[in-house]
C-alpha cells in the first residue's frame, strides 16, 4: 500500500499550519488543495507549501468549486502519481490526527475497502448538526438497502484510489457538501466495502464553517433524490448492491451479523412497551427488509427448502414447487421464534404449553446434583429448555454461543428478567480450557447447551462429513469431543412449535464418545452421523423452523480455508 494525504482547504487558516506540523512525522506525501481561498489564506498556503516542499504539493483552484471538487482534485492527482490510497483530512482542526496510524493499518489489512472515521462527539458539537446527521443516516440506509454505512458525512477517511478513479471516470459526483455522502454510497453500489473506525471529533470555538444553509441543504436533498431513484433503478434492473463477492468467500462466522443485537434491543423495547402486537408490528417490516436485501441468506433458505421438498414432496408447509413465498415464510418464522425466545426469557411460557414426554429422564439426572450436556441445533426454540428445567429446580442453563455479543445478550436477558438463570457463554474455540470451565458448571449441577450443527472458522479441517438431506454436509467435531471430555450424561434435545404448543424431544446420545485414542476419528464420525440423522428428522418435520441462513453444504476443507480473509 502506498498512501498519500489529501487536505482540501477553503479559507481555513487557523489550524492548517499546526495540522501540517503534526502530519510531518508520518512521512507521507501530502496534496494540499487551495479551493479558491482569499488572499490571506492563499499566501499562507503558498508559504507552508514552500516550507514543506519536500513532502507537500500545493494544488490550486482559481475559484471556489466546493469541498468535493477539491477532494477529487487531490484523489485524481494522487492516483496519477502512483499512489494506491488517499487519506482525506479536513483543514479545520476537527479530526484527531493521532488515529491516522490505526486508519492506515486498517486500510493495509483491507486494501479494497473505504475506511471511514465514525465520529465520537464531545459537548462542542452543535446540536442541529448532530441531529441532522440522523436524517442522512436514514436516507443512506435506504439508498444502500443496508446498515453497513454507519456514518457517511465524516470527512476523515482513507479512499482506495483504484475504485475511486473507476467511479469518477464513469459517474458524476457532487462537488460541494454533498460529496462525502454521495461518493461513499456510489462506491458501495460498486462493491467497495465500508469499514469504520471510531474517532474523536471536536468543533473548535474559532472554527470556520462553509455550510451554506439553504443552498447546501437543497444540494443534499437533490443528492438523496438521485441516489434513491438510482437505488430503485438498480433494483429493477437486478444490479448487485455492496461487496457481494468479498462476502461470498467468507465463512459464515466471519460475516458481520446484520443488525442482530440492535434489532433484538428494538424488539425487546417494543415487547416491553406494547407486548406481542407491537413487537410483531415492528418485526414484520424489518424481516421483509432483510428478506429483500439479504441475497445470500435468501438463496440459502431456498436451497434448503428445495432439498426438503425433494424428500417430502407433499409437505403441508411448502408450495409445490417451493418458491420465494416459502422463503419469506421461513424468514417470518425466524422472527416469530425471536418472540418465543423473549417469552421464554420472561417466564411467560409454562409447562402447560409444553409437551415433554421424556422430561423424567432429565429431572432424575438434575435431582442427582450433577448437570448434563444437551446437544442442540438451530431448530425451533431451544431456549425453552430453561422453561422446562426451572420448574424442576432453579437450574442454571449455560448456552455456548459463537458470537461477539454474548455479554450484550446477557444484559438484554437480565433487563427482561433479573431472576433469569439463562447465561450465554461466548466461546471462540472449543479447547481444553473451555472443557475445564464447563466441567465446573456440570459439577455445580447446571446444564450445558451446545449447538452441534454449525462449523466455525476455527473448526475448518476439524469436521466430519455426513449425509444430510441428500448430500454431504460438514458438522464440527468440537461439540462431540467436548461432550466426551465432560463427566456427565449427554442428550440430544429439539424443541419445536406446532399448533401453538411446544414439543420437546429428548434422547440419550447413544453413540460412544469416549474410548481409545486410535479409534477417535471413527467415534467422531459415528457421533456426527447419529446427530445428523436426528437433525434430519426434525428438519424434514418442521423445515420453516430450521434457522441456518447460509450454504450448509459448502465444503469446509483446505481449499475453502485458503479463501478466508
Amino acid at each position: 500500500m502506498k498512501p498519500a494525504l489529501v487536505i482540501p482547504n477553503y479559507n481555513h487558516s487557523n489550524y492548517i499550519a499546526q495540522t501540517l506540523q503534526k502530519l510531518k512525522p508520518l512521512g507521507i506525501h501530502c496534496f494540499l488543495v487551495d479551493d479558491g481561498s482569499n488572499d490571506t489564506t492563499r499566501y499562507l498556503l503558498q508559504q507552508l507549501a514552500a516550507q514543506h516542499h519536500d513532502w507537500v504539493t500545493l494544488l490550486t483552484h482559481p475559484y471556489n468549486r466546493g469541498k468535493g471538487a477539491a477532494v477529487v482534485s487531490g484523489l485524481r492527482t494522487a492516483w496519477e502519481q502512483g499512489y494506491s490510497h488517499a487519506l482525506q483530512v479536513d483543514a479545520d482542526g476537527q479530526h484527531d490526527l493521532d488515529d491516522i496510524p490505526q486508519m492506515l493499518a486498517l486500510a493495509q489489512q483491507n486494501p479494497q475497502a473505504l475506511i471511514s472515521g465514525l465520529p465520537q462527539y464531545d459537548a462542542s458539537v452543535p446540536k442541529a448538526r448532530l441531529y441532522g446527521r440522523y436524517i442522512t443516516h436514514f436516507w443512506v440506509w435506504l439508498e444502500t438497502l443496508s446498515l453497513s454505512i454507519r456514518d457517511s458525512m465524516c470527512g476523515y477517511r482513507v479512499y482506495p484510489l483504484a475504485a475511486c478513479e473507476a467511479l469518477l471516470r464513469c459517474e458524476p459526483v457532487g462537488e460541494r457538501m454533498d460529496f462525502d455522502t454521495e461518493i461513499m454510497v456510489r462506491l458501495y453500489w460498486r462493491g467497495t466495502p465500508t469499514l469504520h473506525l471510531p474517532t474523536k471529533v471536536i468543533y473548535p470555538p474559532d472554527g470556520v464553517s462553509h455550510f451554506q444553509g439553504w443552498a447546501d441543504n437543497w444540494r443534499i436533498s437533490k443528492m438523496h433524490s438521485r441516489l434513491f431513484f438510482g437505488m430503485l433503478r438498480r433494483k429493477i434492473t437486478a444490479q448487485a448492491f455492496g461487496p457481494k463477492k468479498m462476502q461470498d468467500t467468507r465463512h459464515w462466522s466471519s460475516i458481520r451479523e446484520r443488525g442482530s443485537l440492535l434489532g433484538l434491543k428494538i424488539l425487546v423495547a417494543c415487547y416491553r412497551l406494547g407486548g406481542h402486537w407491537l413487537a410483531r408490528l415492528v418485526m414484520y417490516p424489518v424481516i421483509t427488509y432483510f428478506f429483500a436485501t439479504g441475497r445470500s441468506a435468501r438463496a440459502a433458505s431456498q436451497q434448503f427448502l428445495r432439498r426438503v421438498q425433494q424428500l417430502e414432496p407433499q409437505h403441508p408447509d411448502l408450495h409445490q414447487p417451493t418458491d420465494w413465498r416459502d422463503s419469506l415464510r421461513h424468514f417470518f418464522s425466524f422472527g416469530n421464534a425471536a418472540l418465543d425466545r423473549i417469552d421464554a426469557w420472561c417466564d411467560r411460557i409454562t409447562l402447560d404449553q409444553v409437551d415433554f414426554p421424556d422430561k423424567q429422564a432429565l429431572a432424575t439426572q438434575l435431582a442427582s446434583g450433577r448437570g448434563a450436556v444437551l446437544l442442540v441445533s438451530h431448530i425451533g426454540n431451544i431456549e425453552l429448555c430453561r422453561a422446562i428445567s426451572i420448574h424442576q429446580r432453579q437450574i442454571k442453563v449455560n448456552v455456548m454461543v459463537m458470537t461477539n455479543h454474548a455479554e450484550n445478550f446477557n444484559e438484554v436477558i437480565k433487563q427482561l428478567n433479573p431472576d433469569s438463570q439463562l447465561h450465554l457463554l461466548q466461546v471462540a474455540e472449543l479447547s481444553p480450557a473451555t472443557a475445564m470451565l464447563l466441567q465446573d458448571k456440570i459439577d455445580a449441577g447446571e446444564l450445558v447447551v451446545i449447538a452441534a450443527d454449525r462449523t466455525s472458522r476455527h473448526s475448518m479441517g476439524r469436521v466430519c462429513y455426513v449425509p444430510f438431506l441428500g448430500a454431504e454436509a460438514a458438522l464440527p467435531q468440537g461439540p462431540f469431543i467436548l461432550a466426551g471430555m465432560l463427566d456427565c450424561p449427554v442428550y440430544t434435545m429439539f424443541c419445536v412449535r406446532q399448533q401453538r404448543r411446544y414439543h420437546v424431544s429428548l434422547q440419550p446420545f447413544s453413540a460412544p464418545l469416549n474410548g481409545p485414542r486410535a479409534q477417535r476419528q471413527q467415534r467422531l464420525q459415528q457421533a456426527a452421523q447419529l446427530y445428523a440423522q436426528r437433525l434430519e428428522v426434525m428438519a424434514r418435520q418442521v423445515p420453516l423452523q430450521w434457522f441456518n441462513f447460509y450454504d450448509f453444504w459448502r465444503r469446509d476443507d483446505s481449499a475453502t480455508r485458503k479463501e478466508q480473509p
